[in-house]
């Protein structure tokens, strides 16, 4: 299920995908510097303030013998954003989900300013002033603004609705969030932002004192993202709790007061808004330090020349541009947003067509037309969006990663099963994919999971050049970990490979060289000999336009 309640139609033709916008990671990252030196609330003091809203005491919860909670503590405060953090099966959503009244805990405790309170499904939940809203809207898009919010606590006139009076609550409401939209308002209407103020004015409708936001960005522009944190701020200054769930380190950096990391089902431990750092949090999140979490040790003498590339343009979005890729060698390929990073990569690949422009594998001119020739010629491509462009959302995991190797492996027209067979198992061992069978479909993968399982069907064909573009997007930070991790055995294996990418620490922390693109041209390279060396600050010299390098 898509972000919004809006479900990603099946399969997807991942070799002639739409050239929409996609959100830039990079470009968030901006903006979250822009909103942490404007409007934050700076004199949050848990000190301060003599009883927490919320108090979460030695939670437990087994699912069939399996502990998914281990006696986890957590302590909310009134007027605070409170970071809650941890990879995929952490355990954030179960929590979360006990505290929400959708399970019911095993042991422990759970206070309300200072109350002990049994939630045993979700209307006592609300009861207690807490409201859950998750990635996937929960409304009625056929209904009005008026109706969602007060869906199940319609006011009656006798034996009429009173929906004059729900009108001018919701009104009232809508004002105090600066929606622009009207109680009349037909839901299904809205952008995806809107509708989340929607689910925002029903907890506040509801005097919710406790709000816990579920990857609210993921589907959302950084317009609306910035919008977004002003509600928040908002919220926050009235004194409402706010736990934020969100893998997107730059948000948290932007809005948290404090974090709490949850690791393997058990409480890890709580930082402030000033002890927070990026080494401390992926200390606590993956259990080892930041020196440890990008695998990829620089090469210094990198092999032959695998991929050359000369002169190749679309005439549009990428002027001519030549590189050279060599044998092991990771090349990064960064740029800021509409840079023409991804654009070059999909000419490559044959995914659009170059008006000019030459590429040579091993020294041999091809000629590549579709990405069906690229692929023959043992070059492979992760597009940046898995779930539009990559992956068959309905099929299986078995089928998509072996879905390159269909016509290889057939024999007489037949498709070997047994061959697909080996390949996925093997597959999901090496790449560590959870999943409890081979028949699980793609779409029921946590996005990390979705990403190895793209990477196994690229690498079942060998690829002698492999393009991963954004590898590791929208992924939690263990997830991450992993995907370095195969890249870096890719790298040490001989395999080529051209990595873009909006995040600035994964090109400096897995790049070898580096190249940068501003306004569809290659303007500079990094390749840390003597004033050229990878660093943020050189990679943003160049995308910026800015006169010179810095020296590290």
């Amino acid at each position: 299920m898509e972000a919004g309640g809006r479900r990603q139609e099946a399969g997807g033709n991942s070799y002639y995908p739409s050239l929409s916008t996609q959100h830039s990671a990079l470009s968030t990252f901006n903006s979250a510097l822009k909103f942490m030196t404007t409007n934050i609330k700076t004199d949050f003091s848990p000190a301060a303030t003599a009883t927490p809203v919320l108090e979460m005491q030695g939670i437990a919860k087994r699912f069939h013998g399996v502990a998914a909670l281990q006696g986890v503590n957590l302590t909310i405060y009134p007027g605070e954003v409170h970071a809650l953090m941890g990879e995929n099966g952490a355990g954030k959503s179960t929590l979360m989900k006990i505290l929400a009244g959708a399970y019911i805990a095993d042991e422990g405790e759970i206070r309300i300013n200072g109350q002990p309170v049994k939630i045993t499904d979700p209307g006592t939940a609300r009861k207690a002033g807490i409201n859950l809203i998750y990635q996937e809207l929960n409304v009625a898009p056929n209904l009005t603004v008026t109706e969602n919010m007060f869906m199940g606590s319609e006011l009656q006139r006798g034996q009429f609705l009173d929906r004059k009076t729900m009108e001018l609550e919701a009104q009232e409401v809508l004002d105090s969030l600066g929606a622009t939209f009207t109680p009349q308002t037909i839901v299904g209407t809205l952008a995806i932002a809107e509708q989340q103020q929607v689910e925002i004015a029903r907890a506040l409708k509801d005097k919710s004192r406790i709000l816990v936001m579920d990857e609210p960005t993921a589907a959302l522009s950084d317009h609306e993202t910035e919008r977004l944190f002003e509600v928040i701020r908002k919220l926050r200054n009235d004194g409402i709790a706010i736990i934020y769930i969100s893998h997107r380190m730059e948000e948290i950096y932007a809005l948290a007061d404090r974090i709490s990391v949850l690791r393997d089902g058990q409480y890890i431990g709580s930082l402030t808004r000033e002890e927070i750092s990026p080494q401390r949090l992926v200390q606590m999140m993956v259990g080892r330090s930041m020196q440890d979490f990008y695998e990829h040790q620089r090469q210094k003498s990198p092999g032959a020349v695998v991929l050359e590339v000369r002169n190749i343009s679309d005439g549009r979005k990428v002027q001519p541009a030549s590189f050279q890729l060599r044998a092991g060698e990771i090349l990064g390929l960064s740029g800021l947003v509409g840079a023409g990073r991804t654009e070059v990569s999909r000419l490559i690949f044959g995914a659009d067509r170059k008006v000019s422009g030459e590429v040579f594998l091993n020294g041999k001119k091809l000629e590549i037309h579709s990405p069906s020739d690229a692929i023959a010629a043992g070059i492979g491509y992760v597009p940046e969006d898995r779930k539009d462009q990559g992956l068959f959302l309905e099929m299986s995991s078995r089928k998509n990663i072996g879905l390159n190797r269909l016509k290889q492996d057939a024999k007489g027209g037949i498709v070997n099963w047994v061959s697909v067979n080996k390949i996925a198992a093997d597959a999901v061992e090496n790449f560590h994919i959870r999943l409890a069978n081979l028949e699980i479909r793609a779409v029921d993968l946590s996005g990390g999971n979705q990403q190895k399982l793209l990477l196994a069907r690229w690498l079942a064909i060998n690829p002698r050049v492999l393009m991963l573009d954004e590898p590791t997007r929208g992924v939690d930070i263990g997830a991450k970990s992993e995907i370095y991790r195969i890249i870096s055995d890719l790298s040490a294996q001989g395999v080529a490979i051209l990595m873009v990418s909006s995040e600035l620490p994964e090109i400096v922390g897995m790049s070898d060289r580096v190249l940068v693109m501003r306004e569809g041209q290659l303007v500079g390279e990094l390749d840390d000999s003597p004033g050229k060396e990878i660093t943020q600050e050189n990679i943003m010299h160049y995308a910026t336009g800015a006169s010179e390098v810095t020296a590290s």
